[in-house]
């Protein structure tokens, strides 16, 4: 892809390169909702500055025919996964869902805790692509394997999900 002018309409996924402020309020929202997926909600705030205090610090360095919405999607899930990792584990049944510093409301804590019990390939590929929106080639990448088996991991977590709710409903 060659250089954008001032004029041309990005990409799907890609920002002008020029205000950060511009690329945290396009792509904030969906940056925390996949934070909330890996971490749950009372991490999702923490999880949600870390990737944005590092996406600044490499702006700079960044090509301008990037995909900006999949690279901040990559710098959240190692962010995230350093909170899982540092924490280890939160007792679901004494969480509660915070409101957003960020101005996104609240996803509901009885959904949140249905997309956390799922196994975590699922339930990484359910955020990756459901929610953040890439593609599966990109989930792939960022879960290791093949895009097929991102797919085959995102169907399996979306059905497993809507077996529940249709268990809970019945």
């Amino acid at each position: 892809m060659g250089t954008m002018t001032e004029t041309s309409t990005p990409r799907a996924g890609t920002a002008v390169r020029g205000s950060f402020d511009a690329v945290v309020e396009q792509h904030g929202a969906t940056v925390l909702r996949v934070c909330r997926v890996i971490v749950g909600p009372h991490d999702a705030d923490d999880a949600w500055s870390e990737t944005f205090l590092a996406a600044l610090r490499a702006w700079p360095t960044l090509p301008p025919d990037a995909n900006v919405e999949a690279w901040l999607v990559t710098i959240a899930h190692r962010k995230a996964i350093d909170i899982v990792r540092a924490r280890r584990t939160v007792p679901l049944e004494h969480a509660r869902e915070p409101v957003s510093a960020h101005g996104v409301p609240g996803d509901g804590f009885e959904l949140w805790a249905r997309v956390a019990a799922l196994p975590e390939k699922q339930r990484l590929a359910v955020a990756y692509h459901h929610v953040a929106g890439l593609p599966y080639r990109e989930v792939a990448a960022l879960l290791g394997g093949t895009p097929e088996a991102a797919r085959r991991a995102a169907s399996d977590g979306i059905a497993a999900l809507r077996t529940r709710l249709t268990l809970e409903e019945s």
